[in-house]
């Protein structure tokens, strides 16, 4: 242990719900009302969040890609100053495609504490309802809007195996057409609006899940599962007993 780590504040990185609120856990309500401040990409967002589970008087701190350097030296002076801090963003895990990265990496340099209070993702929500194969996966969060977008694509295609974007509602039509340009035997699985009113999964080829979004009305944020045609589909337990 540093020595200096017995004096010093420790960051909790806390998973929040998606939509759903009753997905937060015990140990984030608990976690978020001990810290004496929060960290989170938007204070109104997390405002919303804290009166749901009447934690009031938090010190709430701006951190987003916006404004890191300032909101790294807040977050450092106070726990360097002896107190605990939790990390949020707007929904899901922090870190993982969200901002917290320089963060941590600074953390680190100083050998400050870090400790993950896990929970929700969009990620593994996705991954644990998706009918097509995933035991082995390549996550790449948000593909770049223009440039590099179609060499990235042709990178995931050529891996030959599942590999899971984040895409918005503007561009997942885009997203469909550029598929079908690379890969258009792939079969194709969606988690949209996930633990919301309007939660919605699909599953089939290019053209059927642009069918079932063809009316320009997609609304919400897209996880997207594709796994490229004419890969041998392999059980878990059917790949374990190669290796034996």
């Amino acid at each position: 242990m540093h020595t200096d780590q017995l004096h010093t504040g420790t960051l909790y990185v806390v998973a929040t719900p998606l939509g759903n609120l009753e997905d937060i856990t015990l140990r984030a309500i608990r976690i978020l009302k001990e810290a004496g401040a929060i960290a989170c990409e938007d204070t109104r967002r997390a405002s919303i969040l804290l009166r749901h589970f009447d934690i009031s008087g938090k010190r709430l701190i701006s951190y987003h890609n916006y404004n890191e350097p300032r909101a790294i030296s807040q977050i450092l002076a106070l726990l360097e100053e002896g107190t605990d801090v939790a990390l949020i963003t707007d929904a899901g895990t922090p870190v993982i495609s969200d901002p917290g990265y320089a963060l941590l990496h600074a953390l680190h340099d100083r050998q400050l504490q870090v400790i993950p209070v896990p929970g929700p993702s969009a990620l593994t929500a996705a991954l644990s309802a998706c009918p097509l194969p995933v035991n082995n996966f390549f996550f790449a969060g948000f593909l770049p809007h223009k440039k590099g977008r179609k060499s990235r694509l042709e990178y995931l295609a050529a891996l030959q195996t599942s590999f899971v974007v984040y895409e918005s509602p503007f561009r997942i039509m885009k997203l469909l057409d550029e598929l079908g340009n690379i890969i258009p035997d792939a079969r194709i699985f969606i988690g949209r609006e996930m633990t919301k009113i309007h939660e919605e999964y699909l599953t089939g080829t290019i053209e059927e899940i642009r069918q079932r979004l063809g009316d320009g009305k997609a609304r919400g944020e897209f996880v997207v599962i594709v796994h490229p045609a004419g890969k041998k589909t392999v059980k878990p337990e059917e790949e374990d007993a190669d290796h034996h």
